[in-house]
């Protein structure tokens, strides 16, 4: 038995796991990563292939990519791997975790026991059954990410499986009795086409659908690629963990037996020249235990988006629920979906055990019911979550040995101040660093653009009426758009606001107007505001209903912070709510401050978040190179620059999926920073093909200095350059 201490052990090296171990490792603290399968990813993995999917997944949500450390990994991957190949996914997290001098990863290793003194984890004992090696790691602190929670549980952490009854939280989409029925596993499967006719002679264990078809094969489409056959689905009835053996075995008769309907029934004639070319190692395993942190996280949290004081990091995919029975389920009702009306936060009380004062929970394990489960179980979700725990260990730690609890009670602030800085986002939370130089500055830049999308290269009938979302700030005067029509067409504009600085739908009608075409053709309208003058609302914008009929001059370029067009479609929780249209109508926003004014990347916001909080500059090419100054009154020294770019949080992309480009065109590609001392300027720090949205500059000799300059110089096809933050040290 080898004997390793460490201050951090996590356990799982899944999306949470991984994130969990880079964050603990990076604020200092020496860190072992057990996992218990050959590659990191967890179902995100090249043996499982479930996309990393988040909060742009949810139907009424807008700039709400995940950030930090999932978006960091995603940005790579995209850059790295346009393809979307699952064998370079999994490079990608084994070259990050590789990077950390403080982070040592155990593969093939199975937690299984622990030992527990005075309420903490003092030992885990774990076999590496590959190498014949057994380890005892002795840690300060253990993040249990693994899905399944074996070790949390022998370690008498309390935890909930199946369904809570709809009485005890009173949550609408829970049974009225509860139960120990939970969200199934599911098998993946690729094809190709092999160009050729290729036969299948099924295997004796796959199961024969051809006399007798459950509804659910319904849905089978031969050309269906990558995860689009989440829905075979098998062990909801079961017991996930102790049962997974079986599980595995039906689950892969299941796939079989589906591939040989669609090869041999002769209801896909499109099938006869593809080959069966891959399936899962394992089944991906979607619930099993929940496990109890001092707050449960339900239903009605989520739908109301209630706002936490210990919020540490935000979800929004919708709530998903898919009936136990799986692929037998006579309904052939693969999943159901409530929309929320927008992101909403996970509070840190969610993230340790009740019972163990060093056991934090991220992941699957988070403490949820059953419902709730339903959204936050995705996986850039749960890299939050991992990311969170991992930090307020390291915090833990630095403060002398910290139960979890006390971290979320002594230092809340310091938490959530960490994960800012480190590009998590917290719908509501302000950054406020103290040892942040740059919001002392004075913010200038060579330009600033305006709120406008002037150039149309269509023109859209408004068959339906459509909702126009437009950035604006201070006092908005009056709203140009480009229309079509007769002389005396009347054009009915509504007023909307939402009412959070997250969400985009309509909430509260603000007023009407209506404006007369006094000629034909195309021609710009003004639309007044009504009484003279409109303020943004909560999401620092505002919300135009043009009603139906109407035929606008517009653009399918890609559309400007804060700007987009949509539908509003059906009940959400039916499945309704935000349709995104790809235009954007053409627009002139009269306002009496700068939407994308440079001292926004001072204002403690890195996303828009009740306004668009970017400065944006005039076009490159237009007006050559485009800087943004920050100067001081007196000089200051300055060690670390940090840049927060535009990786587009609206745009929803994922690990497994094929890419029309590296980078996200918004991206900064080139830039360097400039110091002011003297009167003149000197280059301290370049970057030359920039493809992360977060950036760090630490400079080999600190610099003193009255001024900053970021001078930008590329992007990677967007017009204007673009920066959310900027932070000085």
């Amino acid at each position: 038995m080898e004997r390793i201490a460490v201050d951090l052990l996590v356990i799982g090296g899944g999306m949470a796991g991984v994130a969990a171990a880079l964050a603990g490792a990076r604020h200092g603290l020496k860190t072992a990563l057990i996992n218990d399968r050959p590659v990191l990813g967890g179902n995100a993995s090249s043996e499982i292939r479930v996309w990393v999917n988040g909060a742009t997944g949810g139907r009424n949500n807008r700039y709400a990519r995940e950030g930090g450390i999932i978006e960091e990994l995603q940005l790579e991957n995209r850059y790295k791997n346009t393809d979307g190949n699952a064998h370079l996914w999994d490079a990608i997290l084994l070259d990050a975790v590789s990077a950390e001098p403080l982070l040592q990863v155990f593969h093939l290793t199975v937690g299984y026991d622990c030992t527990v003194e005075g309420g903490r984890i003092t030992a885990v004992y774990a076999r590496q059954l590959q190498s014949e090696r057994e380890v005892e790691f002795v840690p300060a602190y253990v993040v249990e990410a693994s899905g399944d929670g074996a070790v949390a549980a022998k370690a008498g952490a309390g935890y909930r499986w199946g369904r809570e009854a709809r009485d005890e939280f009173g949550e609408d989409w829970a049974p009225p009795v509860a139960d120990r029925k939970t969200l199934g596993n599911s098998l993946m499967f690729y094809a190709r086409d092999a160009g050729k006719p290729i036969p299948f002679v099924k295997p004796a264990i796959a199961k024969d659908f051809k006399a007798e078809t459950p509804p659910r094969l319904r849905r089978a489409n031969a050309r269906e690629g990558r995860c689009k056959w989440w829905w075979i689905e098998y062990g909801g009835l079961l017991d996930t963990v102790h049962d997974a053996a079986e599980i595995h075995r039906e689950l892969t008769g299941i796939v079989y037996g589906v591939w040989d309907y669609i090869k041999n029934s002769g209801k896909f004639p499109e099938a006869t020249s593809l080959q069966l070319e891959w399936i899962g190692s394992v089944p991906g395993k979607r619930e099993s235990r929940r496990f109890l942190g001092d707050h449960i996280l339900k239903e009605s949290e989520v739908v109301a988006q209630e706002f936490f004081p210990d919020s540490v990091a935000h979800g929004g995919w919708s709530i998903d629920l898919h009936p136990p029975k799986g692929f037998f389920d006579p309904e052939n009702e693969g999943s159901k979906h409530w929309h929320l009306a927008g992101p909403y936060n996970i509070p840190f009380r969610t993230l340790y055990s009740k019972d163990l004062e060093n056991l934090f929970l991220a992941g699957r394990l988070a403490s949820c019911t059953h419902v709730a489960f339903g959204t936050t179980r995705v996986m850039s979700t749960l890299a939050t979550m991992g990311q969170a725990a991992g930090t307020a260990a390291a915090l833990a730690a630095k403060h002398g040995g910290l139960s979890a609890r006390e971290v979320g009670v002594v230092h809340l602030d310091e938490l959530q101040q960490a994960l800012l800085r480190d590009d998590q986002w917290i719908p509501g939370v302000a950054a406020h660093d103290p040892a942040d130089l740059a919001p002392g500055a004075r913010v200038s830049a060579s330009t600033a653009a305006e709120s406008v999308v002037l150039d149309a290269d269509l023109a859209v009938r408004l068959e339906t009426e459509r909702y126009l979302r437009l950035p604006a700030a201070g006092r908005v005067e009056a709203v140009d758009l480009l229309v079509e029509g007769e002389a005396g067409d009347v054009l009915t504009v509504e007023f909307w606001a939402s009412d959070r600085g997250q969400n985009y739908v309509p909430v509260v009608a603000q007023g009407q107007v209506e404006v007369r075409l006094v000629i034909a053709g195309r021609q710009w309208v003004t639309v007044p505001t009504a009484g003279g003058g409109l303020g943004p609302d909560a999401a620092g914008g505002i919300l135009l209903k043009l009603l139906a009929n109407v035929t606008v001059g517009a653009t399918a370029q890609r559309r400007p912070t804060g700007a987009f067009c949509y539908g509003l479609e059906g009940d959400p929780r039916d499945g309704g709510g935000m349709r995104l249209d790809p235009f954007t109508p053409c627009y002139r926003v009269r306002c009496t401050e700068q939407v994308y004014a440079a001292a926004n990347v001072t204002n403690g916001f890195a996303r828009p978040f009740g306004g668009a909080n970017s400065w944006r500059s005039a076009p490159l090419d237009q007006h050559g190179p485009q800087w943004l100054e920050l100067a001081w009154q007196a000089p200051q020294q300055v060690r670390e620059v940090q840049l927060t770019f535009n990786s587009d949080l609206d745009e929803h992309f994922h690990n497994l999926q094929p890419m029309k480009g590296p980078a996200v065109p918004e991206m900064v590609r080139d830039y360097r920073i400039l110091a002011h001392s003297s009167g003149q300027w000197t280059e301290v720090a370049r970057a030359d093909g920039n493809y992360q949205r977060l950036r760090r500059h630490r400079l080999s000799t600190p610099v003193t200095t009255d001024a900053l300059r970021v001078e930008v110089l590329a992007t990677h096809g967007a017009p204007c350059a673009e920066i959310f933050e900027v932070r000085v040290y």
